[in-house]
C-alpha cells in the first residue's frame, strides 16, 4: 500500500482486489481519497505495476527532492515485498523510517479495538481455565501420557472452538496468534518463537509446566501464560513468589502519565528487594505493546523507553526467570526449570486492567502437591491445614503411625484440638492484653425525644361544657377534669389506665410515669425539671359506664399508636446510612414471583415482588408504591442459596453489616424465597394407591416444578456472581454460600427444634424463623454441654470473641450427631471443649472481662478441659488416701490382719442379725394372705372376683415390703441443668 496526498495505491491479488472493490466508493464518498487497486495476475511478478506506483510518487519531480516514509525493520516476506523493497531502495527516492509515527498510531485503541482486545483475553483466559487446567489434572492425576506436541493440537481446537471452554463467541471471529506453546522436563523457552516440541509432558517431583496462548478476535490479539509446580522445591517457591510479586508490581506502574520504563523499573525494585539471587535469570524486558500485531515494537517495556503511557493502549506483560537451578536435584528433567508468567492488560483512566486476571495465578492456585502420606511423614512430621481464619494450623493425618499402631479418629482430633488449645489460649492473651474485646450489638442510648408538648398555648386547649375526660387523638393527649378544670397529659406520660365497675358506678384509674416508678428518662422531661412535683395516680368516678369503657379504649389504643411510632423511630435513628442505590442502564438481572421474610406488614393482601440486581445492591419491589427493600452490595456480610431438596421452599438469604428497615422492622437479615409445592391437605381422609395414575403425575409435577425453580434460582446467583467478579466488588469478597445438608444436625437454637447445617464461613438456619447466622471467624470456642453416657442428646454452647456478646446455647441436640459434630468443627480449627453439665456463662464472662490477667495466668480456657479435670480429681483422691498423721503408730502386719479377720466376722454378724430384724418387722406371703381372708369375711366381700383379690393381695405385700428410710443408700444427687 502506497499513500499519496490524494490517492492510495494497492497492489494485490485478483482475489483480494474484488474484496477491496466496496472501500473505493465509501472512501471516495467520506474522505474524498481515490483508491485505486492494481489486481496482479497469479504468474505476474508485479514489477511492472510497482515502476507505475513509483511513476506516480515521482509525479515529474526528481527523486532526490522528495520523501518517502517506510517500514524500514520490517523483515520483507515473499517475492512481491521482495521486489518492492528492491524497486524502492533503488528509487532514488529520501527514504525515512516511519515505524515509530505508525506504532503511535496503532498503540492508541478506540473503544471497539478495545473491546474486541477483551474478547480475545476473555477467551484466552477461559481456554487456558476451563479447558487446560482441568486436562493436565486429568493426565496427571491417571498418570496418563500425553506429549507437548499433542497438548497443542488440543487446545488450539478449543480456541478455534470457543464452546469448548464454555463461553459463547462466534468461531468465525477467533483464530489463534501463535500455536499454544507447552513446555516441560528440563527444556525450556521463553522466546515469543517458541514452539511445543514431541516430548512427553513431564509431571514428577519437583516438575515445572508452562502454558502459554495467544487468541485473536476480530484480529486483535491477547496473551495469556501461566507456569504451574508439581511438589515444589523452597527455591522453586521462592522464586515464583517473587516473580508473581514483581508481575503485580509491573501491572500497576502502568498507569496513565508514568512512562513505558517504569514497569521495568518496578520488576528491579522487587527482585532486587526480595530475591536479588533471580536477578541474573530475569528476562531482559517486561512485556511489549499489543494489538493487531502480537508485538508492537515500539511500546517495549523495557529500561530505556521513555514513551508516556495513554489511556488506550494494550500491553502483553510478560515476565519470566530461565534456566534455574532447583535444589539438591540430580534428575535432568528437574534440575533446570524456568518460570514464565503473561497477562493482557488495558489501560484505563482509572488505572491498568487486567483482560485475563480470571485465570488465577496466585501460588496456591498454581502449586500441586502429590507426594504419598509416607513421604510427607519423613519430610514433614505436621503438615499444616489453612484454618478458616487464614492461619496455619499443624494437622496430623489419620494416617500416621505412632509406635507402629494406627492412630484412631478420635486421637487425631486429640492432638488437634491440643493444639488448636495452645493457639487459640495464645490468640485470646494477645486480644486481651490489647484490650480488643469487641464492642458487643449493644444498641446505643435512646434519643431523646425532647420535651413532651402536649398545647403550646392555653387557647390550644379544646372547650368542653362538660367535665368529662376527654381524649385528643390530634394532639395525641388526654384531657382529666382536676378541680373544675380541663388538665392536659400527654398520652406518653401515662403508664397503664384500668376501668371497674362497682354498684351503678363504673371507676377508672389512670396510672402514670414518675420519676423512680421505672420509666425511661427518654419519655419524660424530668431531668429539665428537678424539683417538679409529679401526679403519680388519679381515678374518676363515673355514672355513663358506656363512656367509661370508650375513653379507655381510646386512651389504650392512642397510646399503643404512639409507642410503637416512636419505637419505630427510635430504631431508624440508629440506622447506619446507606449509599443510594445505582439503577442499572440495561435490563438487570431479575426474578420474579418472590417473598420476603420479614415481610412488609400492614393491612391488605399479601403480594409476591421482583428481585433485581442493580450497579451496586438489589432492589425488591411488589405493585405496592411503598413496599420497596435496597440492599446495597457493601452491606452483605454473608449471602446464601439454599436450594429446595427435602424443604418446601427455595431461597436466598442475605445477612447484613448494619440494620435496614423492612417495612416497620428493623433486619440484619433479609430472604426471598419461593414455595417449590403446594401444601394440600386430602378432606377425604382415604389413602391413595401408590400406583395411582394422578398422584405419580401431581409428583411428577412437583419434581418439574422444584426442579425449574431451582434452575432459575441458580442462573440467577451465577449471572450475580460474574457482577460480583468485577473489580470494583473484589475487596468485598463476595459469595453465594451453599449449606452442607450431608453435616446438618437437628437442634433447638430458639424455641423450636430445626435443621442447623454449616456452610463455608457460617453456621445457619434458614428455614424457620428466627433465623440463625453464625459467622465462623466470630467463634471463639465451643462448648458441648451435657455430654456423657446414657444421654440421648446434649446442648451446644458457642462462646464469641466479643465477651460482651451473651453466648448463644443450641439445645437438645442428638447424641448420634456428636461424632459428625466434633469432626467438623475439627476440620474447621474450632476449638470445642465438652462438659457433663451446663454453665451459667454471664459470670464466667463477666469474670473474664473483670480480671483477664488472671484468666491468662489460670490456663485460659483449659478449666473447661474435662480430661485435666479429672486427672486433678483422680490425683487428689490419690493423694488423700495416701496421707497419714505422723502421730498414730503404725500397726504390725498381724495386727493387720487379725483386725481384718475381726471386722469381717463382725460384718457378717450385723448382716445375720439385720436379716433377723427385716423378718421380725415383715410377714411371710401365707401371714398376709391369710389376713386378707379374714379381713375380707368381715367385709362380706367373699362374693369378689379373683383380680379384685390378686390387687389387694399385691398392694398389701408391697405395702409390707416397703423398705426403711434409714436403711437406704443415699440418692444420687441430680444432674445440674
Amino acid at each position: 500500500m502506497v499513500f499519496l496526498p490524494l490517492q492510495i495505491h494497492v497492489l494485490c491479488s485478483q482475489k483480494k482486489a474484488t474484496l477491496l472493490e466496496e472501500l473505493q466508493k465509501s472512501s471516495k464518498n467520506q474522505t474524498g481519497l481515490d483508491v485505486i487497486i492494481h489486481a496482479k495476475a497469479r504468474d505476474n511478478d508485479g514489477r511492472a505495476t510497482m515502476q507505475s506506483i513509483l511513476g506516480e510518487i515521482a509525479a515529474g519531480s526528481k527523486p532526490a527532492s522528495l520523501t518517502v516514509g517506510w517500514l524500514s525493520k520490517e523483515a520483507p516476506e515473499g517475492a512481491l515485498m521482495e521486489n518492492w523493497t528492491e524497486l524502492l531502495s533503488d528509487s532514488g527516492f529520501n527514504l525515512v523510517d516511519v515505524s515509530p509515527g505508525m506504532s503511535e498510531i496503532f498503540a492508541l485503541k478506540d473503544d471497539a479495538e478495545v473491546q474486541n482486545v477483551r474478547k480475545a483475553a476473555f477467551l484466552c483466559a477461559s481456554v487456558l481455565k476451563n479447558y487446560v487446567v482441568p486436562k493436565l489434572e486429568v493426565v496427571i492425576d491417571e498418570e496418563k501420557t500425553v506429549t507437548h506436541a499433542e497438548l497443542m493440537d488440543d487446545t488450539e481446537k478449543a480456541v478455534v472452538d470457543p464452546s469448548k471452554a464454555k463461553i459463547k463467541l462466534k468461531p468465525e471471529n477467533v483464530d489463534i496468534c501463535y500455536p499454544p506453546v507447552f513446555q516441560s522436563g528440563g527444556v525450556f523457552d521463553l522466546k515469543p518463537s517458541a514452539v511445543s516440541n514431541e516430548d512427553p509432558l513431564y509431571y514428577d517431583t519437583l516438575g515445572v509446566i508452562i502454558c502459554a496462548i495467544g487468541a485473536r478476535y476480530n484480529s486483535y490479539c491477547a496473551n495469556v501464560a501461566r507456569t504451574y509446580l508439581i511438589d515444589a522445591d523452597p527455591v522453586q517457591s521462592k522464586a515464583y513468589k517473587v516473580l508473581h510479586k514483581a508481575h503485580e508490581a509491573a501491572i500497576s506502574a502502568l498507569k496513565p502519565g508514568n512512562i513505558a520504563s517504569a514497569a521495568y523499573k518496578a520488576v528491579m525494585d522487587v527482585f532486587e528487594k526480595d530475591g536479588p539471587e533471580f536477578l541474573p535469570y530475569l528476562t531482559k524486558t517486561t512485556g511489549t505493546g499489543i494489538g493487531i500485531e502480537f508485538r508492537e515494537s515500539g511500546l517495549s517495556l523495557n529500561s530505556k523507553n521513555d514513551r508516556i503511557i495513554k489511556v488506550g493502549m494494550v500491553f502483553n506483560v510478560n515476565l519470566g526467570l530461565q534456566n534455574l537451578q532447583a535444589q539438591n536435584s540430580q534428575n535432568p528433567k528437574t534440575r533446570n526449570f524456568s518460570l514464565l508468567l503473561a497477562d493482557t492488560v488495558v489501560i484505563k483512566e482509572k488505572g491498568p486492567e487486567s483482560a485475563t486476571s480470571s485465570c488465577s495465578k496466585a501460588f496456591d492456585d498454581i502449586a500441586y502437591s502429590f507426594k504419598d502420606d509416607e513421604e510427607e511423614e519423613q519430610e514433614k512430621p505436621k503438615p499444616k491445614l489453612p484454618s478458616s481464619n487464614g492461619a496455619d494450623t499443624p494437622y496430623m493425618k489419620a494416617t500416621l503411625r505412632s509406635d507402629n499402631q494406627e492412630m484412631t479418629k478420635e486421637e487425631v482430633r486429640r492432638q488437634h484440638q491440643a493444639e488448636l488449645a495452645r493457639q487459640k489460649n495464645e490468640e485470646t492473651a494477645r486480644r486481651l492484653a490489647a484490650g480488643g474485646v469487641g464492642n458487643g450489638d449493644r444498641q446505643g442510648v435512646m434519643k431523646t425525644t425532647g420535651d413532651l408538648i402536649a398545647y403550646r398555648n392555653v387557647d390550644d386547649i379544646p372547650y368542653s361544657k362538660e367535665l368529662m375526660i376527654q381524649v385528643d387523638q390530634k394532639n395525641e393527649s388526654i384531657l382529666l377534669p382536676v378541680y373544675g378544670l380541663m388538665v392536659p397529659f400527654h398520652i406518653v406520660t401515662v403508664k397503664s389506665v384500668t376501668s371497674q365497675q362497682d354498684g351503678g358506678h363504673s371507676y377508672i384509674r389512670i396510672i402514670f410515669n414518675v420519676p423512680g416508678a421505672g420509666y425511661s428518662p427518654s419519655d419524660l422531661a424530668s431531668q429539665k425539671f428537678p424539683g417538679a412535683i409529679y401526679l403519680k395516680e388519679v381515678s374518676f368516678r363515673s355514672s355513663d359506664v358506656r363512656h367509661t369503657n370508650q375513653v379507655v379504649q381510646l386512651i389504650k389504643t392512642l397510646r399503643r399508636q404512639v409507642a410503637l411510632r416512636e419505637s419505630e423511630k427510635a430504631e431508624r435513628a440508629t440506622l447506619v446510612t446507606q449509599e443510594k442505590l445505582q439503577l442499572a442502564k440495561a435490563r438487570p438481572v431479575r426474578l420474579s414471583d418472590l417473598w420476603i421474610r420479614p415481610g412488609f406488614g400492614g393491612k391488605g393482601r399479601k403480594l409476591s415482588g421482583v428481585l433485581e440486581a442493580h450497579v451496586n445492591g438489589f432492589r425488591y419491589s411488589t405493585m405496592k408504591a411503598d413496599e420497596r427493600v435496597d440492599i446495597m452490595y457493601r452491606n452483605i456480610k454473608h449471602a446464601f442459596f439454599q436450594p429446595a431438596e427435602k424443604e418446601m421452599i427455595t431461597l436466598l438469604h442475605f445477612h447484613l453489616h448494619n440494620f435496614i428497615m423492612v417495612g416497620n422492622k428493623k433486619t440484619k437479615d433479609v430472604q426471598f424465597f419461593v414455595e417449590v409445592m403446594e401444601v394440600v391437605q386430602t378432606l377425604g381422609g382415604g389413602r391413595r394407591s401408590t400406583y395411582d395414575p394422578d398422584e405419580i403425575e401431581e409428583e411428577q409435577q412437583e419434581r418439574d416444578r422444584k426442579n425449574k425453580i431451582n434452575s432459575e434460582f441458580n442462573n440467577f446467583v451465577k449471572k450475580v456472581t460474574e457482577l460480583w467478579d468485577q473489580p470494583q466488588f473484589k475487596d468485598l469478597d463476595l459469595e453465594f454460600d451453599v449449606p452442607f445438608r450431608e453435616l446438618g444436625f437437628h437442634g433447638v437454637p430458639h424455641k423450636a427444634s430445626a435443621f442447623i447445617v454449616p456452610t463455608v464461613n457460617c453456621l445457619v438456619e434458614l428455614i424457620e424463623q428466627p433465623f440463625l447466622v453464625i459467622t465462623l471467624n466470630d467463634i471463639e470456642i465451643v462448648n458441648l454441654e451435657r455430654v456423657g453416657l446414657g444421654q440421648r442428646a446434649f446442648d451446644m454452647t458457642i462462646v464469641f470473641k466479643d465477651f460482651k456478646r451473651d453466648v448463644l446455647r443450641i439445645d437438645a441436640i442428638p447424641s448420634t450427631s456428636l461424632d459428625g459434630i466434633k469432626e467438623w468443627m475439627n476440620s474447621m480449627n474450632i476449638k470445642y471443649y465438652e462438659s457433663r453439665m451446663n454453665l451459667n456463662w454471664r459470670p464466667i464472662l463477666k469474670t473474664i472481662l473483670d480480671d483477664p490477667d488472671k484468666f491468662i495466668e489460670d490456663g485460659g480456657w483449659e478449666f473447661l478441659n474435662l480430661e485435666v479435670s479429672d486427672s486433678d480429681t483422680e490425683n487428689s483422691e490419690e493423694s488423700d488416701e495416701g496421707y497419714q498423721p505422723s502421730d498414730v503408730d503404725v500397726a504390725s502386719e498381724s495386727e493387720e490382719e487379725d483386725s481384718d479377720d475381726e471386722s469381717v466376722v463382725e460384718s457378717e454378724e450385723d448382716e445375720e442379725e439385720e436379716e433377723d430384724s427385716e423378718e421380725e418387722e415383715g410377714k411371710t406371703w401365707d401371714e398376709l394372705e391369710a389376713e386378707a381372708r379374714k379381713e375380707d369375711k368381715e367385709k362380706g366381700a367373699e362374693s369378689d372376683s379373683e383380680d379384685d383379690r390378686r390387687r389387694r393381695k399385691a398392694k398389701v405385700a408391697g405395702k409390707s415390703r416397703m423398705p426403711d428410710v434409714s436403711r437406704q443408700l443415699p440418692l444420687k444427687k441430680p444432674k445440674l441443668r
